[in-house]
């Protein structure tokens, strides 16, 4: 356990505690110009059941998102254990993120990846700032899920699975 004080703390001391903190991947969707456009988001938490509301945060220099947020609808779908590849073309800076990830496009232009735990279709409810990031608050219209699918998990840096107990 190193202990820092507030003054020597930088971006790569918090990447390292932040990486301590499992969470779930999620691929946020849609189509853009015809095409599918998105991004994987590992900072997706449920928010409220009444009204449902489920939270992404995304870094203000994202051109994905600048795509996206000015849409109507929004696909989110939890990624599957087994997705590590489809999460890594997503977090892709460049080139065709969907080669080779087996995608579907609803009537209203959300886009979700076959073989995901759960499916969202979102709206924007309200956008956050939020120092480097944005906090995007999204209100589910419909949803899928498979409580069966075990979810992809990062964690100190890796993709990994579930240990049942």
């Amino acid at each position: 356990m190193i202990e820092l004080p507030p003054d020597e703390i930088n971006p790569d001391h918090l990447r390292a505690a932040f990486s301590c903190f499992p969470s779930g991947i999620t691929a946020v969707c849609a189509v853009v110009d015809d095409q599918p456009a998105g991004m994987a988001a590992s900072s997706f938490t449920s928010v409220s059941l009444d009204p449902a509301l489920v939270s992404i945060c995304i870094q203000n220099s994202s051109r994905t998102w600048r795509q996206l947020r000015s849409l109507l609808r929004l696909g989110v779908s939890v990624l599957a254990s087994g997705q590590d590849e489809a999460c890594r073309k997503l977090a892709r800076p460049e080139g065709d993120r969907f080669q080779g990830v087996a995608w579907e496009k609803s009537s209203d232009g959300s886009v979700f990846i076959k073989g995901a735990a759960a499916w969202l279709n979102c709206g924007i409810h309200t956008v956050v700032p939020a120092g480097d990031h944005a906090i995007a608050l999204l209100r589910v219209h419909a949803l899928w899920c498979d409580e069966h699918v075990e979810p992809l998990v990062f964690h100190g840096s890796k993709f990994r699975t579930l240990a049942g107990a």
